[in-house]
């Protein structure tokens, strides 16, 4: 039996907006046309699947309820052995919709119908339904969803969101809690950011000091920058490619894509500490950094010479044949260019090659690295620091000093990825006292939810050019989960609605009321977000 759109869409007579706490706000919600009717779900309750291409979201969704209400459904493919159960319906269907991500949500008392032209349109469905679910139910063996009609689809391609894992290291568990996180709040990219000079946390098998050497440092600072003394404790770790892979798979069956950063040519000390002949003093010995910040009496800049660039091929060729990703980070932020000023090789290959000066010199190098990864398919992304010295034809650029690369990257018609320090660095603390060590910097909740990806500089034509947006968490001050946690949630609420909804459905007073619900819903997952903002 095919199931088509008709079943998914009500005929209504009249309907009222829907009090549902829904994050991100979905494009439409309406509430079933008859009052205070429900549907519920107890251990009969069927999850029908009409693709195996639903298999992963219809387990996504029985896995969730068997581990908060420890109730388990049972998936079906065959629609005749439904009976007279109540069933959750998960339709795959090409021809419903031209966006691939859009999805409609239907809930009557006997049914819940989800229909999608894609199987990751199901999965955002999924996230919705997972948030009609009562946070505390009065009856832990009957769960009651009320009737609403849901249609959605996000407003930008992109929805990222940056974990440094340089700085301090997590685990592969927390990794996969971490795109748990993501996938609840609708968003599809997640941007790894494995090497800098503090760690190198990525196992290349060519070349193994990267994990011997460069992946442990010798102690951290206390407090912040610039401390007040070292902790003189060894520290580090690194992810094997057996864990990569498991991590990036993870990631896919909830329609996450995983770009992996690796930093070039500034914040490689970590890489200098293994291999000095790769920068521009070899004979002067490097640690992996035992602090933060920008470093220019260290010297954390790769030497763009042939032996340079050979390792680096090596290392992008075994993290392109790790990740299916069509995209690469290559960094190219912070890059203290003192070194090739001093560099008697860099002066040279700079007259060479005929270029300006030390900024045409990174251009050369990302242009270089970009050829190589676009001769394997894949195509590169940068911090807006690329744009110096002349962007790379292909290259995507993440604007985080401001906007202003974001502007100057559309208006040449490179796609671009928001995310300015001042609205996106989640790093920064939540309050202008907090509680604990963060980055000395202030973020607050409506400061990112007011935030607006599109410039308003931009023409249409080149707004369009704005791919979307992301959140950055970096970890200098930030050692746990439990921490990374704190400073992610409720702020990841609001990236999600300012990425997802639409620009018109945006109301920071109705989307704090919204999050009173949604702090239940993290006390039922245990997780330790900001407490703070539940009295405000």
């Amino acid at each position: 039996m095919r199931i088509t759109l008709s079943l998914f869409l009500l005929i209504i007579l009249s309907f009222k907006l829907s009090a549902q706490d829904i994050i991100p706000a979905p494009v439409e919600m309406r509430a079933g046309s008859i009052p205070n009717e429900k549907f519920s779900i107890d251990k009969n309750t069927v999850i029908f699947i009409n693709t195996s291409q639903a298999q992963s979201s219809a387990q996504f969704l029985s896995d969730y309820i068997s581990n908060h209400y420890n109730l388990q459904l049972e998936i079906i493919t065959e629609i005749t052995k439904i009976g007279p159960r109540r069933s959750i319906n998960l339709i795959v269907d090409s021809t419903l919709y031209p966006n691939p991500d859009k999805y409609t949500l239907s809930v009557l008392p006997t049914t819940i119908n989800v229909g999608s032209p894609s199987p990751q349109g199901i999965f955002y469905a999924i996230q919705s339904i997972i948030q009609l679910l009562p946070s505390q139910p009065d009856n832990p063996e009957k769960l009651t969803i009320p009737t609403v009609e849901i249609i959605d689809y996000p407003r930008f391609a992109y929805r990222g969101m940056h974990l440094d894992v340089s700085r301090h290291f997590f685990d592969v568990n927390f990794i996969k809690k971490y795109i748990d996180y993501l996938a609840l709040h609708k968003l599809n990219y997640f941007h790894w950011h494995l090497t800098d000079d503090h760690g190198w946390r990525i196992e290349i098998k060519k070349h193994p000091k990267l994990t011997e050497i460069s992946a442990w440092r010798n102690g951290t600072i206390i407090g912040l920058y610039p401390g007040t003394g070292n902790d003189g404790i060894r520290y580090g770790g690194y992810y094997t490619q057996e864990e990569v892979k498991e991590i990036i798979k993870y990631a896919a069956e909830r329609y996450i894509t995983v770009i992996p950063e690796i930093e070039m040519p500034g914040h490689n000390m970590a890489v200098l500490a293994a291999y000095p002949e790769l920068g521009t003093t070899p004979s002067i010995p490097t640690q992996v950094a035992q602090t933060w910040g920008i470093f220019n009496k260290f010297n954390n800049v790769l030497q763009p010479t042939e032996k340079t660039f050979s390792f680096l091929e090596d290392v992008l060729t075994e993290v392109m044949e790790l990740f299916p990703s069509p995209y690469i980070h290559i960094g190219g932020d912070e890059c203290s260019k003192i070194w090739w000023k001093q560099s008697p090789f860099a002066q040279k290959l700079i007259k060479e090659k005929g270029l300006k000066d030390e900024n045409g010199l990174q251009s050369y190098f990302i242009h270089r690295m970009e050829k190589f990864v676009n001769s394997k398919g894949k195509t590169i992304i940068g911090w807006d620091e690329i744009l110096d010295g002349g962007l790379a034809p292909n290259a995507i650029v993440m604007s985080w000093r401001g906007e202003k690369g974001g502007i100057a990257a559309a208006k040449q018609h490179h796609k671009v990825i928001m995310t300015p320090e001042n609205s996106m660095y989640f790093n920064h603390g939540q309050f202008m006292k907090d509680d604990s060590l963060t980055a000395a910097k202030f973020l607050p909740l409506k400061t990112v939810y007011d935030y607006e990806p599109v410039p308003a500089e931009l023409t249409a034509q080149e707004a369009e050019y704005i791919w979307g947006g992301q959140g950055s968490l970096w970890s200098e001050y930030i050692a746990n989960p439990a921490k990374a946690e704190y400073m992610l949630f409720p702020r990841l609420d609001a990236l999600s609605e300012v990425l997802w909804s639409q620009k018109n459905k945006r109301n920071y007073v109705d989307f704090k009321k919204r999050l009173k619900t949604q702090f239940k819903r993290y006390d039922l997952m245990l997780i330790n977000y900001s407490k703070t903002y539940t009295n405000k």
